[in-house]
């Protein structure tokens, strides 16, 4: 079976924020296989949402909910933030979800990294890292311990991007 594709969440089936449980969607009433296990930003909580569910709108419409919340996205056009907001699955981080944007264009979640996955791109993120000793983030950053790092891709021009969230 195909799944839906999300343009700035290209690897959202492989980090762990759908499980592989089969249910009902609580928005299309289809029998599923995959659920999806992070934020959702509503007063009303489904029990069951799948990944179409979340590409075509139609989770965010009927909860009037939003999958990523709009204080931790960067400055971005209405129509890029609505995707973000409305037809993106988010990702687990320790506190506020923070979503970056380059070229005014929200950038593309890859993957959770450490120290070790940011060596290459170090030079490029320096911007992003500024408020941390960049001692810390060599010897300390971790895709899952107290000091996580979340790497971000434009979309556009490939530059990457990286957000650091601690516990």
């Amino acid at each position: 079976m195909c799944f839906p594709e999300f343009k700035y969440h290209p690897n959202a089936y492989k980090i762990n924020i759908f499980t592989h449980e089969q249910g009902i969607c609580s928005v299309c009433n289809k029998l599923r296989e995959l659920k999806y296990n992070c934020s959702f930003y509503s007063i009303e909580k489904p029990d069951y949402i799948c990944p179409w569910c979340i590409a075509d709108g139609s989770a965010a419409q009927k909860y009037d909910g939003q999958f990523n919340d709009y204080i931790g996205i960067e400055d971005l056009p209405d129509d890029k933030l609505e995707e973000i907001l409305l037809r993106t699955p988010s990702y687990i981080g320790w506190q506020q979800e923070v979503w970056l944007a380059h070229c005014n264009e929200p950038c593309a979640f890859i993957d959770y990294v450490g120290s070790e996955e940011i060596e290459p791109y170090f030079d490029e993120i320096k911007d992003d890292i500024e408020y941390y000793p960049e001692d810390l983030i060599k010897s300390s950053l971790s895709k899952n311990g107290s000091l996580v790092g979340y790497l971000f891709e434009c979309v556009k021009c490939g530059k990457k991007r990286l957000h650091i969230d601690s516990d």
